[in-house]
């Protein structure tokens, strides 16, 4: 997600949840809106790459969100593989389409993609990436919705899982990085809760409103292999059209090879509604 259009952020917006005291602590760090002003709660990982627990402890919870996630495939080594510098993957890559495998090791080469993610994250204006975004097609976000290092929160969620959705729905102009200059109305609900692991390993629920929900909803759903223009109406995708043909010609240009996919081929269009690919 990029930074262009963030308008604001409260610090009740993110609630943080429980991280066990049994798990290992240790010092670690963990599209587009404009940057939004920064939390008064600690961070859940600072720009050292330390690791900090949650401020406010609450009982972990593995609810059925989570244990749904234990059902799919997991990750192999080969899979959580990645060159450095990462690069931002554009439309109409099929890997934005691909499935994303569940993380099952969390070692030092998870650690070292997280911080790449978020390197690249920031030298390209965004607040929020998804690990498919980079070409590594697994269960994996960052986010920090100040959207500069050393400012707000640096967010990693590994295998997250949306258990609750608020029933209010709300339009927001949205970016993304795989979509470079195209913004347009994306109407999603204002809060959700997750569960989800952290860097290490360790289960946590987390609550999230106002400007994280937004990012982390549109994250979750690069981990679904659902873009953002397929939650927009017809009104709103067909103001973007041309862009989106652009980007689609481009990828024949640079690969050489016919594009996956085209909104010229949907013809009768329906925003995507719930969450994941059903």
């Amino acid at each position: 997600m990029t930074m262009a259009y963030a308008k604001w952020l409260h610090s009740s917006a993110l609630s943080h949840a429980t991280v066990p005291t049994s798990s290992p602590r240790r010092d670690t760090i963990p599209e587009t809106f404009r940057p939004a002003t920064s939390s008064d709660r600690p961070l859940f990982f600072n720009s050292n790459y330390r690791y900090r627990p949650p401020a406010i402890a609450v009982q972990a919870q593995a609810k059925r969100g989570l244990l749904q996630k234990t059902e799919e495939e997991a990750a192999s080594p080969d899979d959580m593989q990645f060159e450095g510098p990462l690069k931002i993957v554009l439309y109409p890559d099929p890997i934005l389409r691909a499935k994303n495998k569940r993380v099952v090791t969390f070692d030092e080469n998870l650690k070292k993609l997280v911080d790449e993610m978020f390197d690249v994250m920031y030298k390209t204006d965004g607040i929020g990436l998804s690990a498919p975004q980079v070409g590594v097609n697994v269960q994996l976000m960052v986010f920090n919705p100040a959207g500069e290092r050393g400012i707000g929160e640096e967010i990693v969620l590994v295998n997250p899982r949306v258990i609750k959705s608020s029933k209010k729905q709300v339009p927001f102009e949205e970016g993304c990085l795989s979509f470079p200059g195209i913004n347009a109305d994306v109407v999603r609900p204002e809060a959700v809760k997750v569960d989800a692991q952290d860097i290490t390993g360790a289960k946590f629920s987390v609550s999230l409103s106002r400007l994280p929900s937004r990012v982390f909803q549109h994250e979750y759903d690069h981990l679904e292999g659902i873009l953002f223009f397929d939650r927009m109406t017809a009104e709103v995708v067909e103001s973007i059209r041309a862009e989106l043909l652009a980007l689609e010609q481009k990828y024949e240009d640079r690969t050489g090879l016919t594009r996956p996919e085209s909104v010229e081929t949907r013809k009768r269009w329906k925003a995507a509604a719930g969450f994941g690919r059903s």
